[in-house]
């Protein structure tokens, strides 16, 4: 790895709040964790970062879906992205209708840009997620309202 992509490791660390982080390419791993955080006993290279705690601010409450909507949920840690780059229009607004394969929006780990489908035709009800903002795995993005 190299002192650029390592730098991109821990920016993106710091800004994702998790406690802790591993990679694994070829035969080197990388393990990011807070200070504070109980250590894993596995043997790595280990690197510490001390934040500054970050201002409390109120989080954006997101509408919550209703039953009949299906969640599109991010399948990556990364960065959530609503276009190809920037300047250009979105993949796709609430209130349009989407089919499944069509690209929904982007996430960014890596430097790898990972497109996310949709995976049920119907219409976009809810974006769940700011442009630029980091995702965790599992993290609802879109709500559909799918079609009857």
């Amino acid at each position: 790895m190299t002192n650029e992509e390592i730098k991109e490791l821990l920016q993106i660390f710091n800004e994702s709040g998790v406690g802790e982080m591993e990679l694994q390419r070829g035969g080197d791993t990388l393990r990011i964790r807070r200070s504070g955080e109980p250590a894993s006993s596995a043997p790595v290279h280990t690197v510490t970062t001390h934040s500054a705690p970050a201002a409390v601010q109120a989080p954006v409450k997101a509408p919550e879906p209703t039953s009949s909507q299906v969640l599109v949920k991010s399948p990556i840690v990364g960065t959530f992205y609503e276009a190809s780059s920037p300047g250009t229009p979105p993949f796709v607004k609430v209130g349009d209708t989407v089919q499944p394969g069509q690209v929904l929006c982007i996430i960014e780990s890596m430097k790898l840009m990972n497109e996310i489908e949709a995976e049920t035709a119907g219409v976009i009800a809810a974006k769940l997620v700011e442009n630029g903002k980091p995702v965790e795995y599992g993290e609802a993005l879109f709500a559909i309202e799918p079609h009857a």
